[in-house]
């Protein structure tokens, strides 16, 4: 499994609940323990995003979290909940932090997110585009090691059936 970042290979986050990049674009994703407060610690996020307070702080250094400031505590909004879930979902699915900040960003327009949105999806088509041609490229890759393998396979029987080499002087 990758780094915990927010699914695991059946597509569950840390608490097991399923969660697709389609629910986190519809808002979804408030089942979790600290869902209903309105600001939680850095380390009520270490612990409901699987990320480390380093991580979280690197993220607020980016831009992509902003959280208050209490003391020397940060506490952390609803808001940056759902942009570090946002974070999390890019990179798992190939955006830099630079895409999802930009994509992020587009949320304070003013328009109902509708620009975000739109821009969104153009974003993830073009990322759709560029995994399947990875994936072409991969299985390619895929394939030319199994032909590889056959040709040693073949190569090893004809060796075991022409018996051991002669001895040299």
């Amino acid at each position: 499994m990758a780094q915990s970042l927010i699914l695991d290979a059946q597509g569950r986050d840390a608490r097991g609940s399923t969660m697709t990049l389609a629910d986190l674009v519809a808002g979804a994703g408030g089942g979790s323990p600290t869902a209903a407060k309105d600001l939680i610690t850095i380390r009520e996020m270490t612990r409901e995003f699987g990320v480390t307070a380093r991580a979280l702080r690197f993220y607020e250094e980016k831009g992509l979290i902003a959280p208050t400031r209490d003391g020397q505590d940060r506490l952390y909004s609803r808001r940056d909940r759902g942009r570090l879930r946002l974070v999390l979902m890019g990179k798992c699915v190939g955006f830099s932090l630079e895409e999802v900040k930009a994509m992020l960003d587009l949320y304070d327009l003013g328009d109902g997110g509708v620009t975000q949105m739109k821009v969104a999806r153009g974003k993830y088509r073009e990322q759709i585009a560029r995994l399947r041609a990875q994936k072409r490229d991969i299985d390619t890759a895929i394939n030319e090691l199994e032909r590889a393998i056959m040709v040693i396979d073949h190569r090893l029987a004809a060796k075991d059936t022409a018996g051991p080499a002669p001895a040299e002087d």
